[in-house]
């Protein structure tokens, strides 16, 4: 999510891994489209998909609030409209902004859900994928707290990895394929997840957490 994500290197209120969530302790209710194993703070900024789509694409993203800087309250924020717009000069850019994604996972490896995946979150915004418009409509949105020159932490990939494994397992649509990033869809107009992130790396452990994680 370019509007909201910076180039900056340094970074505040930097919190450290106490526990990385096994495979077993990540489950999708297919049903209600909630993560169990994730901080639910639930987001207005959603609405109904079209009329029988299933999610069929995952965008990964990065964003950190304000620019350059991680940890603290302000995504939550943002994506609950509740960005106070005085509180940092970068933030009455952006709080009037109705943005969302599904997940977010954090530099710790926290996982935060702000919509059910069977609803759309308003995360890629104009965009294309294979000549389908309006990606919002069949994507799952994941943001990564980071930037676009900075490398993203071990346990972010760690993460990631499991929760689109997860993912997979519980959408027939969605495959290791099927993950992009949001300049992919947003060629020009978006850079993140950016330069700094490790795509190989990802798909290498993707392709193991479908292989050993339990079904």
């Amino acid at each position: 999510m370019a509007a909201v994500a910076g180039h900056v290197h340094h970074c505040g209120m930097q919190r450290f891994p106490t526990r990385l969530p096994e495979p077993a302790d990540l489950a999708v209710d297919a049903a209600g489209g909630w993560l169990h194993g994730a901080r639910r703070v639930e987001s207005p900024n959603c609405d109904d998909r079209p009329a029988g789509m299933q999610p069929v694409l995952i965008v990964v993203h990065g964003i950190s609030l304000p620019p350059g800087e991680f940890g603290g309250p302000w995504i939550d924020a943002l994506f609950t409209n509740q960005l106070p717009p005085d509180a940092h000069p970068y933030f009455a850019e952006v709080a009037a902004l109705r943005v969302s994604a599904h997940v977010l996972v954090r530099r710790d490896g926290e996982l935060v859900q702000y919509v059910p995946f069977h609803r759309r979150a308003w995360h890629a915004g104009r965009s294309s994928w294979q000549g389908r418009e309006y990606c919002n409509d069949f994507s799952v949105g994941i943001e990564l707290e980071g930037t676009d020159a900075s490398a993203y932490e071990t346990a972010q990939y760690v993460v990631l990895a499991r929760l689109i494994a997860r993912l997979c397992r519980s959408y027939d649509g969605l495959s290791p394929e099927r993950i992009v990033g949001h300049s992919d869809v947003a060629p020009g107009r978006k850079s993140d997840p950016g330069i700094a992130f490790d795509w190989p790396l990802l798909r290498t452990l993707v392709r193991l957490e479908l292989e050993t994680a339990p079904a």
